[in-house]
């Protein structure tokens, strides 16, 4: 299978660096343009750099946004009214005790992980049902599945997402737009990396090590026993986004290496 997605524009949210940033790279490479997104001018300006070598023949473009406001959002649709793939990727993780997770904290999960995507989509996917074609592809996690202890807040906001996927998906009936859900296990992001080598370094161990260690004690029914990588995520993605992905809609698709103990 040979994805071609000339022709196409694509906007990837939180992609400076990590799972966003590997996306974004996969989608240039089948020839869509690349509309990246971050809060960091500094990251933005060099992930664009990056990808405009390697990829001559699209247009790389970036934009900076705060989409935890509907003031960023609408920064966001103002300089690009229109897009054919929409990639909710922008969002953060944190440990909080559920009994020191206060209002605030909820408020601000939410306002990144869920209503980042909300607004964006409610934008852009009128406009690619009128045109009969479009990608809207939600970033969700394992732990919408298996909400963890340590950050219930954070696992919520994820379900949510799921819910919010498969939602929009129902409206999407008898046209060429379709809107999924991806959910990535243990993923070695660019922060995740700096902290198990950081981790590796104290305990004079391997960094491959410590990361198999990790996903041993804490995510014992992974089948894959190992953290992902961002490029094995970002195929999940740039396949959703295919033309030749045209009857998966409506779905949650699993990049969790098995941790996720269930057959549907």
């Amino acid at each position: 299978m040979r994805i071609d997605l000339t022709g196409k524009k694509a906007l990837i949210t939180g992609s400076s660096a990590g799972i966003g940033l590997a996306i974004a790279k996969g989608l240039a490479e089948c020839g869509a343009d690349v509309v990246l997104h971050g809060r960091n001018l500094q990251k933005l300006a060099q992930a664009q750099s990056t990808l405009a070598e390697a990829f001559p023949t699209v247009t790389i473009s970036n934009i900076a946004a705060d989409l935890t406001t509907a003031d960023g959002a609408r920064l966001i649709i103002d300089a690009h009214p229109h897009v054919d793939i929409l990639v909710n990727n922008a969002g953060f993780y944190e440990q909080r005790a559920f009994t020191e997770t206060t209002d605030e904290h909820w408020q601000r999960m939410f306002d990144v992980n869920v209503m980042s995507g909300i607004r964006l989509s409610r934008h852009y996917l009128p406009l690619m049902l009128q045109a009969d074609w479009g990608r809207i592809v939600f970033i969700s996690s394992e732990s919408g599945v298996h909400i963890p202890a340590e950050m219930i807040h954070y696992g919520v906001s994820k379900t949510a997402l799921l819910g919010v996927s498969r939602g929009l998906a129902e409206l999407t009936v008898g046209s060429g737009v379709t809107v999924n859900a991806v959910l990535p296990g243990p993923t070695r992001s660019d922060g995740v990396a700096s902290f198990f080598a950081s981790m590796a370094e104290f305990q004079e161990r391997s960094q491959e090590q410590v990361e198999r260690d990790f996903v041993a004690m804490h995510r014992p029914t992974s089948l894959l026993r190992r953290l992902a990588t961002v490029e094995e995520v970002a195929n999940m993605v740039v396949y959703v986004c295919s033309r030749e992905a045209s009857a998966t809609n409506g779905a949650a698709l699993r990049v969790d290496g098995g941790v996720v103990r269930t057959i549907v």
